[in-house]
This record gives C-alpha cells, sequence and structure tokens, in this order.
C-alpha cells in the first residue's frame, strides 16, 4: 500500500512541475448590447480593440495579487496568457474600456466574469473560458423592437 501511495505521490508532483512553466490562456468575447437587454441577440455586435484585463486577488487578505491586460481582436476575442498557476487567488476578467462611444457603459452584470486559473482542478488543458462580457448602447437599435418580440412567450403558453 505503501508503495502505491508513494507512486501516486511522484506521478502527481512530476505532473505539477512539468506544467509549471506552461502559462495558462484565458479566452472569452467582449459584445455591445445593442438592444439593452442584458444578453445576446442577433443584433449584437463583438467589439474589437476592447480593454480587459485579469485581476486576481488573495483569497485570504483580497490584496492583489496579479494583474494582466488584453485587447480584443477584429472578431471581439481576446486570449490572455496568465504566467503562472493562480491556485491560491480569485480571478475575475473585467472590462476596461469601449473603443465604441456610443456603447462605453459596462452591463451590470455583464461586466466581469469570474474564472478559476488552476491546474489543480481536474482539467487537462491549460485554455479557460469566460462568460462574454458586454458593455450597453446608450439607445437601443431601431431593429431590437422585432428581434425582442421574438423572446415574448404569448400569455396562453405561460
Amino acid at each position: 500500500m505503501a508503495r502505491l501511495v508513494a507512486f501516486f505521490a511522484i506521478c502527481l508532483l512530476s505532473t505539477s512541475i512539468a506544467s509549471a512553466g506552461n502559462p495558462l490562456l484565458v479566452e472569452g468575447k467582449v459584445y455591445c448590447d445593442t438592444c439593452r437587454c442584458g444578453f445576446e441577440t442577433p443584433a449584437t455586435t463583438y467589439l474589437p480593440d476592447a480593454k480587459v484585463k485579469i485581476e486576481c486577488k488573495s483569497r485570504i487578505t483580497e490584496e492583489p495579487t496579479y494583474t494582466v491586460e488584453g485587447v480584443t481582436n477584429s472578431q471581439g476575442e481576446y486570449s490572455i496568457l496568465v504566467k503562472s498557476d493562480r491556485g491560491d487567488d480569485v480571478c475575475d476578467v473585467v472590462l476596461i474600456k469601449s473603443p465604441d462611444p456610443t456603447c462605453a457603459k459596462p452591463r451590470a452584470g455583464r461586466d466581469r466574469s469570474r474564472v478559476t486559473l488552476t491546474r489543480n482542478n481536474g482539467m487537462i488543458s491549460d485554455v479557460y473560458f469566460a462568460n462574454a462580457m458586454g458593455f450597453i448602447r446608450d439607445e437601443p437599435l431601431a431593429s431590437c423592437d422585432e428581434i425582442l418580440r421574438q423572446y415574448q412567450v404569448p400569455d396562453e403558453q405561460v
């Protein structure tokens, strides 16, 4: 039994040492809530050149421990490298700035996305996905009334 425990301990230690030098990759999207409804619709546009950051804080002291910024590509997607495992931290991807002045206010509830950045969770991949985050447009698009009607449930079906 002791040999079996030692074998598993060595396997775990070698796995953690081998992956210690590999950075983690966080991917996600940033959009403009063009209909001001709080979720993505067919009218949603994805924002190129939006700025986001990953901010990590100590689980115990809540003091900042790690921050790194990123920018979205032409499809509103970002990929940010995190240089080390953040298993002792609480990390969020946070909106910083929109490139569109008519869609520049972060949408409450969609302005950040919690990510667990550790290899000590059973995941095999070094790629982590954050929920889509969005800015809200100053005025909804004219086409939004028709789009939002698609989401309404008739009273007789409730």
